[in-house]
C-alpha cells in the first residue's frame, strides 16, 4: 500500500514567509548599496574639485614650508640682528592638576618669579583649561619646571624672535609683540615684509655697520656713566646717503626680554634745545644770504646785550669785537646774536625749515616732531641762532650738519642698506661755496676752539659743541643741561656726521669738574672716531687737512678756556 503526505499548510507558510525576508533583505541591500555609490560619487567628486581648485597650492614650492614664520634682519655687512627660533613657552591646564596646589605655587613662584604664591595659588586653584605660566622661557627653566612632575603643566614650544645681539641697536630694531607682529622700531616698520615669502626667504639688511654700532654704544655708554648723565643718544651718519650707520639711545632695553614699554628713543623721540650747536647754520644762513662777506668783519661782543629786560651773556666773554672765526671758536652768544639780528628773521627761518626743524623727520622708525617758535619776532631770531627758544631731535641735527659739510645737499636718514646706484638726490639748501667755508669753519673749531678735545690725530674732525640749559616749569636750570657735540669727518673730504648727546651730566675728576660739551662730549666724539673710523674705511693721514691759512691770521689770540 502506497501512502502520500502531502505538506502541512503551516509548512508552506512558513517557506512563503522565508523567501519574502529574503526578498526585503535583497531590496534593502541593494538601497545601501546606492546610497554608499551616491556617497562614493559624492567624495570622489569632491575630492576631485578641491584638487582642481588647489592646484596652485600644489604648485607652490614645497620649500616654502621650511621657511621660518618671519624674515631674518641683519646688518649692512649680513651679520645676524634678528632671527627666528624654536622657543619655550611653559603652560598649565588648572583643571588637569594632580599635585597639591599649595605646594605647586610656592615652587612655581621660587622658579617663576613673575607672580607671587598667592597668585599662583589663585590661578591653580582658578578651574581653568589653559594659562601661560611662561612665554620665551630658557632651557633651564624648562627643565626645572619639567622636574616638578605635574602633568597638568605642559612645555610648548612655538616660534620665538632672537636678538642675537642683546641690547645693541634695541632702538632701531624694537621688537615683536606676543601676536608675532612687530611692535616698535625697524620690526613694526618691515613687519609685512617680513612676514611675506620673500622677506622669509632673504634676509632684510639695514645700513647699521654691527661693529660701528657696538663701539659707540660702548664709548657713549661708558660716558654716560661716568658723568651719571639721566640719558644719552648719538648716531653716525653717512653724509652723502643719509644712511645711519650707528644709532644709538641710552637707556636702552633688552628685546628678548620685553616686560614693559621701552624707554624712548633719545635720537628720534626726544626733544631738546641743542644750544651753540646751532651757530654754524646760523652762520651758514649769513653767508647764503649776504649777510656776512668776509670773514674779517666784526661783531661787537665786549658787553652784554640788553633785549627788553633780559641779558644775552657769553659764558666765556672775551669782551672784546669778535670776527667770524673767533666768533665760533669762542661759541660767543653775543656775536652770534648780533649777526642774526644783522640778518633778520627770514634767511634764518628759511635755512631751519630747509632743515625739517619745524616737522618730524621722514625716518622709519618712530619720531617726533619739533617744538618751533609761536613767536618769530627780533628777540627769537637772535635767542635760536644759539640754540636757545627751539628744540628739535638730535637725529634732525645730524641731518642738519650731514647738509653744512657735503656740499650744502640735505638728505632724509635711513635706516635700511641703501644701493649705491640708487643713492637718493636729496635737495640743494646752501651752496657749494658756503659748504666749503663751513668745512674750514667746523675744523676751526676743533683745532682752535671749543672742540679741541674731539680732535682725533690723522681724522681731521671738525665739530660745534652745544651746552644748553635744560628748560623746567620754572625756567632754564642752573644744574642741568644737555651737553652735544656734532661733528664730521674726514674735514677735507667729509663721509661721516658723528653726533655725541649727554642729558644733564655731572662733572668728575676726567672733567676736572666741567659739565660742559667740551669737556663731556667731545671726548667721547674724539674716541668714537678713532675706533670706527678704520672700520668705515676712513685711514688717519696725519699729511691731510682742511687748507686753514686764510682763516688762521685772523684770531687774535688761542683760546685759554674750552668748554662750551
Amino acid at each position: 500500500m502506497t501512502v502520500i503526505l502531502a505538506p502541512s499548510a503551516r509548512a508552506r507558510g512558513s517557506g512563503g514567509a522565508r523567501q519574502s525576508l529574503v526578498a526585503v533583505a535583497q531590496v534593502r541591500l541593494t538601497i545601501l548599496a546606492l546610497i554608499f555609490g551616491v556617497l562614493v560619487v559624492l567624495v570622489v567628486g569632491r575630492l576631485a574639485w578641491l584638487a582642481l581648485a588647489a592646484s596652485p597650492a600644489i604648485a607652490a614650492n614645497p620649500a616654502d614650508r621650511l621657511l621660518p614664520p618671519r624674515g631674518d634682519i641683519v646688518d649692512r655687512n649680513g651679520q645676524p640682528l634678528a632671527r627666528t627660533i624654536d622657543g619655550w613657552s611653559i603652560a598649565v591646564h588648572p583643571n588637569q592638576l594632580i599635585s597639591n596646589k599649595a605646594d605647586l605655587a610656592k615652587r612655581l613662584a621660587a622658579l617663576i618669579p613673575d607672580r607671587s604664591e598667592a597668585q599662583y595659588y589663585a590661578l591653580l586653584n582658578s578651574g581653568g583649561s589653559f594659562a601661560w605660566l611662561k612665554r620665551r622661557a630658557l632651557p633651564e627653566l624648562v627643565k626645572q619646571v619639567n622636574a616638578l612632575g605635574e602633568p597638568g603643566i605642559e612645555m610648548m614650544r612655538e616660534p620665538d624672535r632672537l636678538y642675537p645681539q642683546s641690547s645693541m641697536a634695541a632702538h632701531v630694531l624694537g621688537f615683536v609683540n606676543s601676536t608675532g607682529h612687530g611692535g616698535t622700531g625697524m620690526e613694526k616698520t618691515l613687519d609685512a615684509r617680513l612676514l611675506s615669502d620673500a622677506g622669509r626667504a632673504n634676509p632684510t639688511a639695514l645700513a647699521i655697520d654691527l661693529r660701528v654700532q657696538a663701539a659707540f654704544e660702548n664709548e657713549l655708554g661708558t660716558a654716560m656713566a661716568g658723568f651719571q648723565a639721566k640719558g644719552a643718544a648719538g648716531v653716525i651718519l653717512d653724509v652723502d646717503t643719509g644712511e645711519i650707520v650707528a644709532m644709538v639711545s641710552l637707556p636702552s632695553f633688552n628685546p628678548n626680554m620685553i616686560e614693559v614699554a621701552p624707554p624712548a628713543n633719545n635720537m628720534t623721540q626726544s626733544r631738546y634745545e641743542l644750544g651753540s650747536a646751532f651757530k654754524p647754520i646760523a652762520m651758514a644762513a649769513a653767508i647764503e644770504s649776504g649777510t656776512v662777506t668776509s670773514m674779517s668783519r666784526r661783531f661787537d661782543a665786549v658787553e652784554p646785550l640788553k633785549i627788553g629786560r633780559f641779558s644775552i651773556k657769553d659764558d666765556h666773554p672775551q669782551k672784546r669785537f669778535l670776527n667770524i672765526p673767533e666768533t665760533l671758536i669762542y661759541s660767543s652768544n653775543i656775536a652770534t646774536a648780533r649777526i642774526a639780528d644783522l640778518m633778520g628773521r627770514e634767511p634764518l627761518e628759511k635755512i631751519f625749515r630747509d632743515m625739517m626743524f619745524d616737522k618730524p623727520l621722514p625716518i622709519e622708525i618712530e619720531r617726533w616732531g619739533t617744538l618751533w617758535p609761536r613767536d618769530w619776532g627780533r628777540s627769537t631770531t637772535m635767542t635760536t641762532a644759539f640754540g636757545h627758544g627751539i628744540a628739535v631731535t638730535p637725529m634732525h641735527l645730524a641731518c642738519a650738519y650731514a647738509a653744512l659739510v657735503n656740499g650744502g645737499v640735505w638728505h632724509a636718514p635711513t635706516l635700511m642698506k641703501v644701493d649705491p646706484a640708487k643713492i637718493p638726490p636729496g635737495r640743494r639748501i646752501i651752496s657749494e661755496s658756503t659748504s666749503m667755508r663751513m668745512r674750514q669753519l667746523l675744523r676751526l673749531i676743533v683745532t682752535h676752539g671749543t672742540g679741541s678735545k674731539a680732535d682725533a690725530p690723522g681724522f681731521r674732525v671738525g665739530g660745534k659743541t652745544g651746552t644748553a640749559e635744560k628748560p623746567g616749569a620754572k625756567g632754564y636750570s642752573a644744574s642741568e643741561n644737555v651737553s652735544t657735540f656734532a661733528a664730521a669727518f674726514p674735514m677735507d673730504k667729509p663721509r661721516y656726521v658723528v653726533i655725541a648727546m649727554l642729558d644733564s651730566p655731572i662733572g668728575n675728576a676726567e672733567s676736572a669738574g666741567q659739565r660742559t660739551a667740551g669737556w663731556t662730549a667731545a671726548p667721547v666724539v674724539k674716541r668714537v672716531v678713532m675706533r670706527t673710523g678704520p672700520l668705515l674705511g676712513v685711514i688717519p693721514d696725519a699729511n691731510k687737512d682742511v687748507n686753514l691759512s686764510e682763516l688762521t691770521p685772523l684770531i687774535w689770540k688761542n683760546p685759554n678756556e674750552h668748554g662750551q
